[in-house]
């Protein structure tokens, strides 16, 4: 490998966008919580390379991305995106609290339906 095919991993998740700054993507390797192929990376300056994978969380799930290039820049966002492909395993869709609200006092709505089957109104 030659020094272009590698890239320090914090301006690697800017480039990529998964970061608005290198601040953030810097501070989020050296809280620890970043990995490179299963090991844990604190160090900002660790160098990637194309092939490696990465999981690391964002918001509230966890991302794991390969990386296929290193990038020159930080591009749009579809020149971003052709820098990795995700991993991240499809989550769950999230259930709406309104929709699983056991319980409680009724909504207008619902003492309406309730009245009509009862036969009032």
């Amino acid at each position: 490998m030659t020094e272009t095919d590698t890239i320090r991993l914090d301006k690697w998740l800017w480039h990529a966008r998964f970061f608005k700054s290198r601040g953030l993507a810097a501070g989020l390797v050296k809280s620890g919580r970043c990995r490179v192929d299963g090991t844990p990376v604190s160090k900002p300056s660790r160098t990637i390379a194309p092939g490696v994978v990465l999981t690391f969380p964002k918001e509230d799930e966890v991302r794991v991305v390969k990386v296929l290039g290193c990038g020159v820049r930080r591009g749009p966002a579809p020149e971003a995106q052709a820098l990795y492909e995700d991993l991240t395993p499809p989550c769950e869709p999230k259930i709406n609290p309104i929709e699983q609200r056991v319980g409680g006092r009724p909504t207008k709505k619902d003492r309406r339906e309730m009245d009509q089957l009862r036969g009032q109104r």
